[in-house]
């Protein structure tokens, strides 16, 4: 059953990211917990989307090359590069899609508990 459950867990990320490019540069212990730190760039092109998740932990975003994001009611948002923000343990976020010409492309810091997935589909 956990195996199964795993797969599918797997599946639904997959799915989720199936057109986003996420490049892992480092991974390590934080120091005296237990949890781990991610760095990573992830790409996203024109057209995709970027489901709705949460992390159990903190992510840190900084945008390396802006782009113009799109949210299900219709609202656009431009996400400049330059600009840095803080994801907070549990809190849904994303949800948008990439609108426009330009793929987003982000750094991402994660501080999470290890052992647990990085990313978690939103309820």
């Amino acid at each position: 059953m956990f195996r199964l459950a795993t797969v599918l867990f797997l599946s639904m990320i997959s799915t989720a990211l199936a057109q986003t490019n996420r490049i892992e540069l480092k991974r390590g212990d934080l120091t005296g917990t237990n949890m781990e730190i991610i760095i990573a760039v992830l790409e996203v092109p024109p057209g995709s989307s970027i489901e709705q998740h949460t992390h159990p932990g903190e992510e840190a975003v900084y945008v390396l090359d802006g782009a113009s994001l799109q949210f299900p009611d219709g609202k656009e948002l431009a996400r400049p590069s330059g600009q840095a923000g803080i994801n907070v343990r549990d809190v849904p976020h994303a949800g948008y899609k990439v609108v426009g010409d330009k793929p987003l492309k982000l750094l991402t810091v994660h501080i999470v508990d290890k052992g647990k997935p990085m990313t978690v589909p939103a309820k």
